[in-house]
């Protein structure tokens, strides 16, 4: 009889484990669509379908962050990447993603589906090269024509995070990588 108070209460944790286990990655996405969509980074929201990049003075003095700086950028961990987020909605249409010559710079774009917490897709130096390209981001529903001279990304699902990071060499290489970074961008494939 006492055994079995033992087995419920290992059978209880064992049922809270496994389900924490598969909710805490969705949790955490949950956290960082909201921390993406509602409180920003620092200059407010920032919309679905659009990218927000860390912007230069918080990168070059992250100790010291002005007042408006979101916690989303001064508690990474990256000091020698730039970063680049935003969240699609791809049940809007379908996304252009453009990054310009890098130069041989490492850069990436990840393209993450948040139902299943995988990284479904790359954009940067090891996976594409570093040379100027225009990028195709397509729902599961899609149905066109990749227009001429682009390559696509099919997501398996509407909702993706996309997360970007650019190389800072040193300190004096930050207004160029911020340069580049700027120039990764998101525009409606329907212009």
């Amino acid at each position: 009889m006492e055994y079995q108070h033992l087995l419920i209460f290992g059978g209880v944790c064992t049922a809270a484990f496994l389900l924490i286990t598969y909710l805490w990655p969705r949790m955490l996405f949950i956290v960082y669509k909201r921390a993406i969509l509602v409180t920003g980074g620092g200059d407010g929201p920032i919309p679905v379908n659009q990218l927000y990049t860390e912007p230069q003075a918080l990168f070059a003095d992250p100790v010291h962050p002005p007042a408006s700086a979101s916690k989303l950028f001064t508690t990474g961990v990256n000091h020698d990447t730039l970063v680049t987020v935003g969240w699609l909605d791809l049940g809007e249409g379908a996304q252009v993603l453009h990054v310009p010559d890098m130069a041989g710079r490492y850069y990436s774009v990840q393209f993450t589906d948040p139902s299943k917490n995988i990284n479904f897709a790359y954009v940067g130096k090891r996976a594409t090269g570093t040379a100027a390209g225009d990028y195709l981001i397509s729902g599961p529903g899609w149905k066109g024509t990749v227009p001429q001279g682009m390559k696509q990304i099919s997501s398996p699902n509407n909702s993706v995070l996309v997360l970007g990071r650019v190389f800072v060499e040193n300190d004096g290489d930050i207004s160029a990588a911020y340069g580049l970074a700027k120039q990764i961008q998101l525009t409606p494939l329907s212009l």
